[in-house]
């Protein structure tokens, strides 16, 4: 009897302790906090249109320097990786060959020219006695139709006029070919100067040198192998593909004025460099349904350098009445991109947006927003839909 007693106190004073409990009213499962996040509102405003790429820098110009004769490498007036301007002296060959050859030109040129007043000479002389003897033949034909000379003094006068006759064509012939070979001369001796010239090497271009490949003192060949390569970078060209469906946008903006393209260097956060579009290919890559662009920059500092790689923007018309939210607003889920937007009663909604222009910090939604709605654009972690949240300000 006695141990039923004490389980019956027992049982009671549980009871007695549930209802104090129950009485001091504490809820048995509490209300999740609100989590802290940071928000933005989404506005309309004018975005310009943007077109995104990678391109490739590429050297305005490019010129392999040549030997254009043979000889020895006497002299290299520069330094490998040195800019240099138009003009200025490369390389010096062995010009003393060559100015042996000027001299010897000039020299066959001179004596063909004395050759030629010779000949001169001697038509004027032979003229002169042409005409004495035909005068003389016609004196004597006249004599002997008189009866007065013997006719065989007539014909040997006769004779004589023939054949003065023909050493004035003999003459003028003469002075045809000397005047031929002062022509040939006069191109030999052209040709020489020109070798002589071609001894010294100079710049075709303004631009930046790269490596040597022959050293002083070697012997090169007429157009053998390239000397050095000279690369042109101010300005200078990026060459990038775009979307054919890019296009008519990008012909349409050229149309009406300069397009502005922007390049920014892979892993350099500092401001882009400012070019213009220069060139649209004349027909679209079939096989990836792209179109190759040329962009010019005058790139003063020498910022952009042949083979680099850069994201390249083409800034086109800007367009009008565009949602904008900041980029850390937008998140990727398994259905796509989405947003967490705040609803008056302070929970938030997972709502898909459409978003793929960025702008700087801001991404242009182009549906699935209106203006004016409250987004979060940190805290995104502790959210789902339906979360109580607490909009933090920035201190």
């Amino acid at each position: 009897m006695f141990l039923v007693f004490v389980m019956m106190l027992l049982v009671a004073g549980c009871a007695a302790n549930n209802a104090a409990n129950n009485k001091g009213g504490a809820p048995g499962v509490q209300q999740a906090q609100a989590a802290p996040v940071f928000t933005s509102k989404a506005i309309k405003k004018s975005v310009p249109v943007e077109i995104q790429a990678v391109g490739n820098v590429e050297a305005y110009s490019t010129v392999s320097v040549k030997a254009q004769i043979g000889g020895q490498l006497t002299l290299v007036d520069f330094t490998e990786g040195s800019d240099v301007k138009k003009g200025d002296r490369l390389f010096v060959i062995d010009p003393r060959p060559y100015e042996a050859q000027v001299a010897q030109a000039s020299a066959a040129l001179e004596r063909d020219k004395a050759q030629l007043q010779m000949a001169q000479a001697n038509v004027a002389r032979d003229t002169a006695q042409e005409d004495y003897a035909r005068a003389q033949a016609k004196r004597f034909s006249e004599l002997t139709t008189q009866g007065i000379i013997p006719r065989d003094s007539s014909e040997q006068t006769d004779a004589q006029a023939k054949a003065a006759s023909e050493s004035v064509r003999a003459d003028r012939a003469a002075i045809q070919t000397t005047q031929a070979n002062l022509a040939a001369d006069q191109a030999a001796l052209d040709r020489a100067k020109l070798d002589l010239e071609y001894c010294t090497i100079r710049s075709p271009i303004d631009g930046r040198t790269g490596h040597l490949t022959v050293k002083q003192g070697n012997v090169v060949k007429a157009n053998d192998v390239e000397l050095v390569t000279i690369n042109q970078l101010r300005p200078i060209y990026i060459s990038f593909t775009v979307p054919e469906t890019e296009l008519p946008p990008i012909k349409a903006q050229l149309a009406a004025g300069k397009v502005s393209v922007e390049a920014f260097l892979q892993g350099d956060d500092a401001a882009g460099e400012k070019g213009r579009l220069t060139f649209i290919e004349n027909t679209v890559d079939r096989s990836t349904g792209t179109i190759n662009l040329k962009a010019t920059f005058d790139n003063p500092s020498a910022k952009l350098w042949p083979g680099q790689f850069a994201r390249v923007v083409v800034r086109l018309n800007a367009s009008a009445d565009t949602i904008v939210i900041p980029t850390t607003a937008v998140q990727t889920g398994q259905d796509g991109k989405f947003v967490f937007v705040v609803k008056p009663d302070m929970t938030v909604e997972a709502r898909p947006v459409i978003a793929n222009r960025a702008l700087d910090r801001d991404v242009v939604v182009e549906k699935g927003l209106n203006e004016g709605e409250i987004v979060v654009t940190s805290g995104q972690l502790r959210l789902v839909q339906g979360s109580h949240v607490q909009v933090q300000t920035n201190p």
